[in-house]
């Protein structure tokens, strides 16, 4: 039996998503768990346009398997109009098979999304990655407001999951209140996925 871990699973065009992906595991990793990170392909206008079957840099491309093995999920996308993008929804929507054995159900589930303006839909990107997630009967965990870091941020942070403001450049990095709120959002999955394993029990 393999080691149960948590997939946290992103796309990232400019590497703010990709960082607040890397700061989510290791939450995870602080919440006791190991962290399996994931990737999904950027696709293309081009019918037959191929991307390598191992990407050249970070993390390797998510498999279903990948999915349906993991003990929780935090599922992350830089915002496209108040939506998630296109490369992780052609992912979600290749999971039909998932979800006709139930595999997800029961298994807990965070969300993450990096913008370029402060009000650039990052809530609405959030609920529009959770929208699956609940078809999936996977349980949500946010993060609460016990966590001063969430009063306080002047930048990204949000109930519904971690957040981050890139800048119109896309390069500013995270701030202490972002990374610590991303931290959390991991290490919250992670106990919750070890009260719910059960083998733990």
């Amino acid at each position: 039996m393999s080691t149960p871990y948590i997939l946290v699973l992103f796309y990232s065009r400019n590497g703010s998503t990709s960082e607040m992906a890397r700061q989510i595991a290791r939450g995870v990793e602080m919440g006791g768990m190991e962290a399996r990170l994931r990737t999904v392909p950027a696709i293309s206008t081009e019918c037959e346009a191929v991307a390598p079957s191992i990407p050249d840099t970070g993390a390797l491309y998510a498999t279903l398997d990948d999915l349906k093995n993991c003990a929780g999920l935090a599922l992350g996308s830089p915002t496209r109009f108040g939506n998630m993008a296109a490369p992780l929804k052609y992912f979600l929507d290749g999971t039909s098979n998932l979800w006709l054995t139930g595999a997800l159900v029961g298994k807990p589930a965070s969300v993450f999304t990096s913008t370029a303006s402060l009000h650039g839909g990052q809530e609405t990107t959030l609920m529009s990655m959770l929208l699956p997630l609940l078809h999936h009967g996977m349980l949500v965990t946010g993060l609460p407001y016990s966590e001063a870091a969430l009063i306080e941020t002047r930048g990204g942070g949000t109930p519904y999951g971690a957040s981050h403001h890139a800048g119109a450049d896309g390069k500013r990095p995270l701030d202490p209140h972002e990374t610590t709120l991303c931290r959390a959002l991991g290490q919250r999955l992670a106990k919750t996925a070890l009260l719910l394993e059960p083998s733990r029990g």
